[in-house]
């Protein structure tokens, strides 16, 4: 939630403004901060997309951008489009090699 915080106060975003620029409502969003709940990933997926930041960069412990190459984010956007059965399959065959 911390990060959350830090991302928002950044920027100068309210509670409001982060509801709407990530489409989930304030209410939930308020709700996270005052019981101290994470968001589920497919939130947390939103309110980057509403920073303009990728996962990795939520993630990363120096506020450094992480770059991924051409190929990288083909890969990534490719694994997206895997059923969770066909990420098994290539994870296994990676482990394998």
């Amino acid at each position: 939630m911390e990060r959350i915080l830090q991302l928002k106060d950044e920027r100068g975003w309210t509670e409001y403004r982060l509801s709407e620029e990530s489409g989930i409502s304030q209410t939930t969003i308020s709700s996270w901060f005052k019981k101290n709940i994470y968001p589920s990933i497919p939130s947390l997926m939103n309110i980057c997309e509403a920073f303009h930041i990728s996962l990795s960069e939520f993630f990363a412990f120096d506020n450094s951008p992480i770059v991924i190459s051409d190929r990288q984010r083909e890969l990534l956007d490719n694994w997206n489009k895997l059923t969770i059965e066909q990420q098994d399959i290539i994870l296994k065959l990676l482990k394998s090699m």
